[in-house]
């Protein structure tokens, strides 16, 4: 399923980072081999690279890397591409990268990697030698990347855009392994413009320190939005008028250079309306002088969001005046004026600034409305306005619905998925580790982007967060175990004496895979699940049963043992395999998982003791596996990590029923 497991992860965790490190156009020097290298490697097969590119085929032998490196550029490849550039090659085995332009002197010795502007002549006649040429014109963000070994190793990546270049050294990244890069050809872009997340959950904000990092795993799974909106942010919805303490600011401020490093649009949103009288000038002003502070710092992606607030009331006797009795057709008509204003009054008036962004006060569902009558009929046509699917929480999202959608709303619509938050009364008690799945192919036909909305724990989001990049890439191509593997490889990447190494480490990928598995179940609204519960421990159990009924006890037993073992060992191998700040996110539901996980082996050692006549011994581990079932209940979410607070589920429903019922089992 997921071909040659070395190469997603054997740079990706080791470049979250470095692009802002500073790195210089000469990487450190290593050890020169102490054979010549040869001139090419027999091919390997297609490499995994994630997201899925729009094509990819074999165009020869793999391209040796050993000794010295050179990367050459035009002006359209910005400082952190270099820099990435230069990363990967040393990751790769280079000796020393040099990286200069062209026209200046080559060293014909050494392999020579060349990008630049998919139309510069030198990239052109390169693709052309390949005969891999890019189709033109190449859609924006996109790239053509060829190589070879050979007689002559060679390889180019030609952009459309300087974010086209970034993701095509995203994916040299992934087609490099120990001492070879794949000799292979790929024309990729985009399905979708927008592409990323949106910190828009109720509960404790991240802090600046998982902002950066999140900004980076963005760069590396080629996602190119974030959407600045946490609830709990007084300065972005109580005290919208407010301006931003100065120490916050700053700290927007290194938001918005880390965001630019990673080919991230940093889309600032404001949401005043809990308070805003739509009637009254100085409001007004006011929303535009914040809005023009965060300009001044260098964004230029804003959102005005007024969802989750009512419109049975207004906030002045203004609106009232104005805009007539409290209704879902008055509430539409005050927004739409609002939102006119400030797509005039200060879009257009800001160069470079992109369409406002708004979240509707109906959000989701496809039904009409007096509310969307009012939006479809006067919003300015630019404005994106988002959508959430057929629920707050959707079941699924599909073309069919979508396609109702814009009908509705008189325009192609932006999803904002609620998938994997977890900050409803709902999801307690869980950390949502499911593939992004009943997402369907062809809605990158239909939709302006997709943007999911994680949880608080930011790095355990990254698992669902992957799966929806590789989804709104090439939604087409999308498989969501394959992606739900890839966030695995990712976050197994092996770390040598603290540094980022080349391989993802097979025991850690096992168990978070084992891990995931029981964190699988998705809640709508009412806690009921639209995606089931542990599915391979269901599948395994449902094995044993029918091993058991047929009268191979042992085998039966030994089969989901073995499983039991490995639930019991993941906690353990994921703390010392995986990066901190996940293992951190999911502490809790870690040290439940090594004592459900101790409970079901006792279980399992319970039935073989029965399968051998040792009632006494059967009694024992009985009672074993009772009291880590005991002790796994009392484990609580983190206090001030999530919101709502309650017990830590694993695997609820399948794991405690079986352990609960295994007594019965004659």
């Amino acid at each position: 399923m997921f071909g040659r497991k070395v190469r997603w992860s054997a740079l990706v965790v080791a470049l979250t980072s470095a692009v802002l490190a500073g790195c210089t156009n000469t990487a450190p020097q290593a050890p020169p081999p102490t054979a010549p290298p040869p001139q090419s490697l027999p091919a390997t097969g297609l490499p995994q690279v994630t997201p899925q590119p729009q094509e990819m085929k074999r165009l020869g032998d793999d391209i040796p890397v050993r000794g010295r490196a050179e990367v050459v550029v035009d002006p359209l490849v910005d400082q952190p591409t270099r820099d990435l550039a230069v990363q990967v090659l040393t990751l790769a085995g280079a000796s020393g990268v040099t990286v200069r332009e062209p026209g200046t002197p080559a060293d014909d010795s050494v392999l020579s990697i060349r990008i630049g502007d998919r139309n510069s002549p030198s990239v052109v006649k390169g693709l052309q030698e390949l005969g891999y040429a890019a189709p033109a014109p190449l859609p924006p963000e996109g790239y053509v990347l060829a190589g070879r070994g050979g007689n002559r190793p060679i390889l180019f990546i030609g952009a459309s855009d300087a974010a086209g270049a970034y993701y095509g050294v995203q994916t040299l990244r992934q087609i490099a392994s120990p001492g070879r890069i794949s000799g292979v050809g790929i024309v990729d872009h985009p399905s979708m413009p927008l592409r990323g997340a949106v910190e828009g959950f109720y509960g404790p904000p991240w802090t600046h320190a998982e902002r950066m990092d999140q900004l980076a795993f963005y760069g590396d799974v080629k996602m190119n939005t974030y959407i600045y909106a946490p609830k709990d942010d007084p300065y972005h919805r109580e005290k919208w008028r407010e301006p931003y303490p100065a120490d916050e600011l700053a700290q927007v401020q290194e938001l918005i250079r880390q965001a630019q490093a990673h080919h991230v649009k940093f889309t600032f949103a404001l949401s005043p309306g809990t308070s805003i009288c739509y009637s009254d000038d100085a409001d007004f002003r006011a929303l535009l002088a914040k809005l023009q502070a965060v300009y001044d710092e260098g964004i230029r992606d804003f959102s005005v969001p007024l969802d989750d607030i009512s419109y049975t009331r207004w906030n002045c006797p203004g609106d009232q005046a104005k805009y007539g009795q409290p209704s879902e057709g008055a509430a539409g008509k005050a927004q739409v004026e609002l939102l006119n204003r400030v797509q005039r009054e200060f879009v257009d008036a800001h160069p470079g600034v992109a369409p406002l962004q708004f979240v509707p006060t109906e959000y989701s569902d496809v039904e009409d409305s007096a509310y969307k009558t009012a939006i479809r009929s006067a919003l300015d046509p630019r404005v994106v306005v988002m959508w959430t699917g057929d629920g707050v929480i959707p079941r699924q999202i599909t073309v069919s619905d979508a396609q109702q959608a814009e009908k509705v709303w008189g325009r192609k619509l932006f999803l904002w998925d609620n998938y994997p938050v977890n900050d409803f009364d709902g999801s307690v008690g869980r950390v949502l580790l499911g593939p992004y799945d009943k997402r369907e192919q062809g809605l990158s036909g239909q939709l302006v982007g997709d943007v999911s909305n994680p949880m608080n724990l930011a790095a355990a989001s990254k698992v669902v967060e992957l799966g929806a990049a590789d989804f709104a890439w090439n939604d087409a191509a999308f498989d969501p175990q394959r992606a739900w593997r890839a966030a695995a490889e990712y976050l197994a990447g092996k770390r040598v004496a603290g540094q980022p190494g080349l391989a993802a480490d097979p025991a850690t990928v096992d168990a978070l895979m084992v891990f995931f598995d029981l964190e699988h179940m998705a809640p709508l609204p009412s806690g009921r699940p639209w995606l089931p519960q542990a599915p391979e421990l269901a599948r395994r159990i449902e094995e044993f049963r029918a091993g058991w009924q047929r009268g191979d006890r042992a085998g039966a037993v030994r089969e989901l043992r073995g499983y039991a073992q490995a639930i019991a060992d993941a906690p353990e191998q994921i703390g010392k395999g995986a990066p901190a700040d996940f293992a951190g996110d999911v502490k809790q539901w870690l040290t439940a998982t090594q004592l459900w996980g101790d409970a079901l082996v006792a279980t399992m050692d319970g039935l073989q003791a029965r399968a051998d006549g040792d009632e006494g011994r059967t009694f024992d581990r009985f009672a074993a596996a009772r009291q880590f079932a005991d002790r796994a209940k009392q484990i609580r979410t983190p206090p001030g990590e999530v919101r709502p607070q309650g017990q830590v589920l694993v695997g609820d429903g399948v794991l405690d029923k079986f352990v609960e019922q295994a007594p019965g089992i004659r």
